[in-house]
């Protein structure tokens, strides 16, 4: 994978994750830089955990998908894109007041903001593609994100909100249909040849 792609790749799933600290920086009362930083370790370092999982989990069977490896990520990153879209259309709920720099809370919203990117690290392992460029890329960028998102939800409010993750969806999409895209054509240049 290219570094535009890898990069594009990271900010996409890093959508939800910034969206959420954009939440939680508006519960924030007396904002300091280690409030910040401690959101954005979890969630950052989440980010990277998960894809590396998915890895391991996608090498123990990327064998028998191999034949169909290119519609496996295809799906699964159009399935999270297309979820991270639906979710963004949703009308806001009240939501609970909750410490969004409790241990547990952060634990809790890091992995359910970097499932996505567990699914992406079996893509990752089924296409046979080097983990560690996007790993790297993943955890500094969600990290530098939500770092940012936690002062501009505390200094802002709720601009951005849902937005953010309708973007992050159509560029999960995008990254996918391009895989699945480059994996038809090279197989057709292989047949015709």
């Amino acid at each position: 994978m290219d570094a535009a792609t890898t990069v594009l790749l990271s900010l996409g799933l890093a959508a939800d994750a910034f969206a959420v600290s954009i939440s939680s920086g508006l519960a924030i009362k007396h904002m300091k830089v280690n409030k910040a930083l401690k959101i954005a370790l979890f969630f950052g370092g989440f980010q990277a955990l998960m894809p590396v999982i998915g890895w391991l989990i996608g090498l123990s069977f990327s064998f028998w998908i191999s034949a169909f490896d290119h519609w496996i990520a295809f799906g699964l990153l159009s399935f999270i894109g297309g979820r991270m879209i639906y979710e963004s259309l949703q009308s806001e709920e009240c939501a609970k007041k909750i410490n969004p720099l409790d241990t547990g809370t952060l634990i809790t919203l890091s992995v359910a903001t970097s499932i996505d990117a567990l699914a992406v690290g079996i893509g990752f392992a089924v296409l046979k593609d080097s983990i560690i460029p996007a790993v790297t890329a993943i955890g500094f960028i969600t990290f530098f994100l939500v770092f940012a998102g936690v002062f501009i939800g505390h200094k802002c409010g709720n601009l951005f909100g849902k937005k953010i993750e309708l973007i992050g969806g159509g560029i999960l999409i995008a990254i996918g249909s391009n895989i699945l895209w480059s994996h038809l054509t090279q197989a057709s240049l292989v047949i015709s040849h």
